[in-house]
């Protein structure tokens, strides 16, 4: 071999090398199994953004808490223990009242409304999270909320302390103001909660009701469509920043089909979920008016206290919502 072809194979190499270095691998620890929607959703995300950077850019999903539990991943990517994730956004209003709003029971009941909070919600979310060096990149949404129960509820009188599974701040409140006795379950947890006894009825998705086999352990679903729970996907901005523009783009552009795919997976999974939850037995119930009627006077009551909570931020949010 010749030096000049000697130095054309070093050169190569050389090249190769530095290609291979361009490309990153990122992890994303995301709360819920395979199964489910948002999980599927996120992993075409990952996909796609492998597709449109030709590999310079992989995104490991680690699915159903079996990298960081729910409560410890926004922590862990602030912290660059992983450089991007998903997280139930009201699970941490303890640290941001803004990230609850969208569990405020009857505030934007409805998908149409639920669009319209997260609208106002998000440019706010932008800013509190921009402190703590990270970035919006999409959102996710649950089916209507509807209450599940062991025994028929025609008024909040039938509520009366009844062990409620909660999983934040305002599902506390909410069996507080229902009557009801708040016991914090998480999601993984949610089956054995039930079948043992420690609670007896729950505000959750018919998704979730569908991804925990309710009808083992329950018999009423009433669809009271409550709200809209948001799930957040989220990227470490210092990472972000470290990426090349173009691989930015595509990021964004993955993010941005990744929202519109799963707001319209959301409203097909919640009536296909609900139909799941009759065909295997449960009682499937709209509620009565009696019940509606207290339910919407805890939510107004609810949506003040959260504005007084959130104070300025909250205020603004709620101006900007009312005006869409």
């Amino acid at each position: 071999m010749n030096h000049f072809t000697k130095g054309l194979l070093v050169a190569g190499v050389s090249l190769g090398f530095s290609f291979s270095a361009q490309a990153q691998n990122w992890d994303m620890p995301t709360p819920y199994p395979d199964g489910n929607y948002l999980t599927q959703n996120v992993i075409q995300f990952a996909e796609e953004v492998s597709e449109l950077t030709d590999g310079r850019l992989t995104i490991t999903v680690h699915s159903g808490a079996s990298l960081f539990k729910m409560p410890e991943i926004k922590r862990a990517v602030r912290t660059g223990q992983a450089q991007i994730g998903e997280i139930l956004l009201s699970a941490y209003g303890n640290e941001n009242p803004i990230f609850e709003v969208d569990g405020v029971p009857f505030l934007a009941a409805g998908f149409d409304n639920a669009e319209k909070l997260w609208q106002a919600q998000k440019p706010i979310l932008e800013e509190v999270l921009a402190e703590e060096d990270l970035m919006v990149l999409f959102s996710g949404v649950w089916p209507g909320q509807g209450l599940y129960a062991q025994e028929p509820v025609e008024t909040l009188a039938d509520m009366e302390g009844v062990p409620f599974r909660a999983y934040n701040a305002a599902t506390s409140r909410l069996a507080e103001l229902m009557g009801a006795t708040p016991t914090t379950v998480q999601y993984a947890e949610v089956p054995q909660a039930f079948s043992t006894g420690v609670v007896d009825a729950m505000l959750t998705s018919a998704t979730t009701g569908v991804d925990v086999k309710s009808w083992d352990f329950l018999e009423y679903y009433y669809t009271t469509d409550a709200m809209h729970p948001k799930n957040l996907v989220f990227v470490n901005q210092s990472a972000f920043d470290a990426l090349d523009a173009d691989i930015q783009e595509a990021v964004m552009t993955a993010a941005a089909n990744a929202e519109e795919r799963v707001w319209a997976q959301a409203r097909e999974e919640g009536a296909k979920a609900t139909a799941e939850l009759a065909d295997n037995g449960m009682n499937v119930v709209e509620p009565g008016d009696a019940l509606v009627s207290e339910l919407e006077d805890v939510g107004a009551q609810m949506t003040q206290e959260w504005i007084e909570k959130a104070g300025e931020n909250g205020q603004r949010l709620i101006d900007a919502y009312e005006a869409m």
